[in-house]
């Protein structure tokens, strides 16, 4: 089938099944669920995995065009979590057929929740410095240690985790990859209150806890290569998610004009001051031309795999601009958007000040700035060490 064919079935089938909500309102719940259900249906909650395990089967180019027309009528496909952007995908490149089956159809019909299980207090940047050890025991691995900053470990039905196999070889050769499941006894999670209010974060501990070896993902010892493909998932995993932008964008309007408008005032249909209003059409700029060129990069890949150099600039500069939205944010709003709590605030305030303190932490997740700049110094510039 054709580009034009597939994109007019595209609308056709859009226009029979989705619930559209009324105009100016959110969609309700038993809409919501109903949309789900329909994607699921049709493999699209994960459109480029392959039909055998529940996915949609599309190729890139199908793909994009499914995002461009749900966008263009304000769908689109709900948020998977962890299980879709991460480890849905390295399961698919590392796994076995036994794991694939297990868990990527639970992902799509979004049974199941996954979290992280990286970053240990002596072990961040340096990820490679983790000493949560696996124990081999002959029916399974009993696991020890404690990681930190695990999002969504509270909620989580799974982990997937780097573990020190064997301690007596250089650090990177002595990792392996497992899947937990969080449900056990051996596991604890306490949330961590960030300064924004809200707990995303947590510390787990491991006591003997369980890691079946039929959930060791990739080969004994050699998990570090499988942690790092997973982190060029987190570092890109807004790739396709850009395809449909400028639909989108176009269907949503300027969002930081209309802010910039409401609180300083307009002149002839334009905000009112002149510096203001360029400071927020160059940040617009740099938001379009990062969509841009990501959207470039995987089509110029037919692989569909950028290059982890690639990645490690669109996560410095996708951060880096998360940053300064939540900074122009507060800022448009003035007094108004440094509010915590009070009838003085609105809703709309309250999440801008939330959202404006936990802006630093998307430069610290998933690597550091400093992290990302070291590689592409390396690895892009071709500087010494």
């Amino acid at each position: 089938m054709n580009s034009k064919a597939f994109r007019e079935q595209i609308r056709d089938w859009l226009q029979d099944n989705f619930p559209a909500p009324a105009e100016g309102s959110e969609q309700n719940e038993e809409d919501a669920k109903l949309w789900l259900d329909r994607l699921i249906g049709k493999g699209w909650t994960a459109p480029g995995w392959p039909t055998a395990y529940g996915g949609g089967g599309l190729d890139d180019s199908q793909h994009r065009i499914l995002l461009q027309e749900m966008a263009a009528i304000g769908a689109s496909v709900p948020a998977g979590g962890m299980g879709m952007g991460l480890i849905g995908p390295t399961l698919l490149e590392f796994g076995t057929e036994e794991q694939k089956q297990r868990h990527l159809t639970r992902i799509v019909r979004r049974e199941v929740r996954w979290c992280q299980g990286y970053s240990e207090p002596g072990a961040g940047s340096d990820l490679a410095g983790l000493t949560t050890r696996a124990e081999d025991t002959g029916d399974y691995f009993l696991v020890n240690g404690q990681k930190t900053w695990t999002s969504g470990a509270n909620l989580a039905d799974w982990i997937f985790a780097l573990v020190r196999t064997d301690p007596d070889v250089p650090k990177h050769d002595g990792i392996s990859f497992v899947l937990m499941d969080m449900h056990q006894p051996g596991i604890t999670v306490r949330p961590i209150r960030l300064i924004s209010g809200a707990s995303p974060f947590c510390d787990t501990f491991f006591d003997d806890a369980v890691a079946q070896k039929e959930d060791l993902v990739g080969k004994l010892n050699q998990g570090w290569t499988v942690g790092k493909r997973l982190l060029q998932h987190e570092r890109s995993s807004g790739l396709r998610v850009t395809a449909g932008a400028g639909a989108s964008r176009r269907k949503s309007g300027d969002p930081m004009g209309e802010l910039a408008k409401k609180y300083l005032g307009e002149t002839e249909g334009k905000i009112s001051e002149p510096a203001i209003r360029d400071m927020v059409l160059k940040h617009r700029m740099k938001q379009r031309s990062l969509q841009l060129t990501q959207a470039r990069a995987r089509e110029e890949n037919q692989s569909g795999r950028v290059p982890a150099e690639t990645t490690s600039i669109f996560k410095l500069v996708g951060s880096t601009l998360t940053r300064e939205n939540a900074d122009l944010q507060t800022r448009l709003m003035g007094f108004q958007g440094f509010g915590w709590d009070g009838d003085q605030f609105s809703e709309e305030e309250r999440t801008a000040t939330r959202s404006w303190l936990r802006s630093r932490a998307v430069t610290i997740y998933g690597g550091t700035n400093e992290v990302q700049m070291n590689i592409i110094s390396k690895r892009v510039l071709g500087l010494p060490d």
